[in-house]
């Protein structure tokens, strides 16, 4: 709080401090709240605890997207119910599902829950301990009753669109092993509708032949139509098969083995496509670092690759009417306008310098001696702290030996600037310290070297009094 409280001291905008505190005490009573009545998606929300040990749940949906099945066990956020109905946030447990829970970095699956007299939608499914699958989501028209028989509906598009990400990451590890080596193995995924995200062991950032190349492989497996087939076996046997599993991953004692074609084999509990032309198409957007010796790749495929290509075509046409030219000829524009900004800046500065000097006039009947030495105060008007820089190196060379100090007001601001000359700083000449000294004059503050030194403030009717001060400094320095 102090240092943003300076900051905003130097740009002139008060803080209020009592409330802040009274913020800040609400917000601890929120969280304060919030732990004690812990919310139904959090791991160990005690609603679940309440439900019976001895009932469980079976996923059933890897070959089919609807099934019919009792429902078990109903709850709100908070308890364990008969029935939920009509706007209910809540969770449903049934015997058999054909929704897929967040695990393995899968995100869980979304749809509809219906009865003859109701309509639950599922915004995601979790698994809940003791082996049983939460559809958590909210009764969006009439009710649904522990013991109803309901009908199950994954959202399709959103299953369909999570299967090719899932699928994407399988070709991508078997990609990375291929182009960056064998060390590469998989720390970590993340896929749901939209994207997918994959963390690696890898030891350096990878170059963008190294990400085209991937890039590629993953694509041409994908034209390949390579069939993806999923056969269940024993622990061993899959081992044999050379199947890359999840390093530290706990396996039962029956594994699914999911194989595309020759080309990539991996242990695998998630929902895939059927063939990896599925997938449409595969694009890295993004490669980064996220800890030490750990990468990641963020990607899209199909329709994600598509509306991906479609806003850099809307942003390319944005640019190209900007520029007032055609797509073809961008480049060129862009750096033809780069040139014209630069002569046109390197004009203005000129300007600017010619017209602070103009305003200067002849400051050298304002020269102090101090000694063998010489101190220079300048006050300008509307001169910003490029302009004095510029300035300040003009007025150092005519002065010969010293110091000089320029003011310059901007509307309700103030630069400050200090210079001195090397044969002053070796006398004891410290422009940082002559800003630090005089600075809080002006409502400022600033710092530097001893050569050189700059402040800001927001009083400029103390700017006269902060240049006589300016003048005692450079005595007592110069001394």
């Amino acid at each position: 709080l102090d240092l943003t409280k300076e900051i905003l001291e130097e740009k002139g905008i008060t803080i209020d401090e009592e409330g802040f505190k009274s913020a800040m005490e609400e917000q601890r009573i929120k969280a304060r709240t919030a732990r004690k009545t812990t919310n139904y998606m959090g791991a160990d929300a005690t609603v679940y605890d309440e439900i019976d040990p001895a009932i469980t749940s079976s996923f059933v949906g890897y070959d089919k997207l609807t099934n019919q099945s009792k429902v078990s066990v109903l709850t709100t956020e908070e308890n364990v119910v008969e029935a939920l109905s009509d706007g209910d946030r809540g969770t449903i447990v049934v015997d058999e599902t054909v929704f897929y829970g967040s695990m393995g970095g899968q995100e869980g699956d979304r749809g509809v829950i219906t009865s003859p007299e109701g309509e639950f939608r599922v915004d995601t499914t979790i698994h809940l301990k003791g082996g049983r699958i939460g559809h958590v989501g909210v009764m969006t028209k009439g009710m649904i009753k522990t013991g109803d028989t309901v009908t199950l509906t994954v959202d399709a598009p959103a299953r369909a669109a999570t299967c090719a990400n899932h699928s994407a990451t399988h070709l991508l590890q078997k990609a990375l092993r291929d182009v960056l080596g064998t060390h590469v193995e998989q720390k970590g995924s993340y896929v749901d509708p939209d994207r997918l995200r994959f963390d690696f062991a890898h030891f350096q950032a990878m170059t963008p032949d190294e990400i085209a190349g991937v890039e590629s492989i993953v694509n041409e497996k994908i034209a390949e139509a390579l069939p993806v087939v999923t056969n269940i076996m024993s622990l061993e046997d899959a081992k044999k098969t050379g199947a890359m599993a999840l390093f530290g991953e706990k396996y039962g004692d029956k594994v699914r083995v999911v194989s595309m074609g020759d080309f990539s084999t991996e242990l695998c509990g998630g929902t895939h496509v059927a063939n990896t032309s599925n997938i449409m198409l595969f694009k890295i957007v993004s490669e980064s670092g996220v800890a030490a010796g750990i990468r990641r790749i963020e990607a899209l495929t199909g329709n994600g690759v598509l509306a991906y290509y479609r806003n850099i075509e809307n942003t390319l046409a944005e640019a190209c009417r900007t520029a007032k030219t055609e797509p073809s000829q961008l480049i060129h524009r862009i750096a033809s306008m780069n040139d014209e900004i630069k002569s046109l800046s390197s004009e203005n500065e000129k300007l600017k310098a010619k017209l602070a000097n103009e305003a200067v006039g002849d400051v050298l009947a304002n020269v102090q001696e101090i000694g063998s030495f010489r101190f220079l105060p300048v006050s300008v008007a509307d001169v910003d702290m490029n302009g004095l820089r510029t300035l300040g190196d003009n007025m150092k060379d005519k002065i010969g030996s010293g110091i000089v100090i320029l003011a310059s007001t901007q509307g309700d601001k103030v630069n400050i600037i200090a210079m001195a000359t090397d044969d002053a700083v070796a006398k004891g000449a410290h422009a940082g310290n002559l800003i630090k000294a005089v600075a809080p004059i002006v409502g400022g503050g600033g710092g530097g070297r001893p050569n050189m030194a700059q402040a800001g403030g927001k009083n400029p009717a103390g700017i006269d009094e902060m240049l006589a001060k300016a003048a005692e400094v450079a005595a007592q320095q110069l001394q």
